[in-house]
């Protein structure tokens, strides 16, 4: 399993972005190495999750709309992929044919359990503890 390019990206743009200083996506992009276009989709959910703010006009750009310190790197995933799963099985609504007499097979159950660990640690560590 891998995080997606797109949750890679964000994870940059929004590392970019921590000192707190707007920016256009043009430094962004040369500084991360993202593509324009990919850079301004990531930027919409960002913004649309209350991770950065924009600002229009000739002197425009993103800025991060919280401290560091108060963005997981959760926030950031979430905020781009709607659910980082390492299994279609977990999934909700699955349909598994090993779900057998109301219970999930022992794989399930064990990818269950390392998915709550991912979905912690990323809760754990923000964006001021990685820079």
């Amino acid at each position: 399993m891998f995080l997606t390019r797109e949750c890679d990206y964000a994870i940059r743009v929004v590392r970019d972005l921590a000192n707190q200083e707007m920016k256009p996506v043009k430094t962004i992009c040369e500084r991360e190495q993202i593509p324009h276009p990919f850079a301004y989709k990531i930027l919409k959910k960002l913004e649309h999750a209350g991770i950065v703010n924009s600002f229009r006009g000739a002197v425009g750009g993103y800025q991060l709309a919280k401290e560091p310190k108060n963005i997981t790197l959760f926030d950031i995933v979430s905020a781009v992929d709607d659910k980082l799963l390492l299994n279609e099985c977990l999934q909700d609504g699955y349909v598994c044919a090993r779900y057998v007499n109301g219970k999930f097979c022992s794989v399930h159950r064990e990818l269950t359990r390392i998915q709550k660990v991912l979905e912690k640690s990323l809760s754990e560590k923000t964006l001021e503890d990685i820079m």
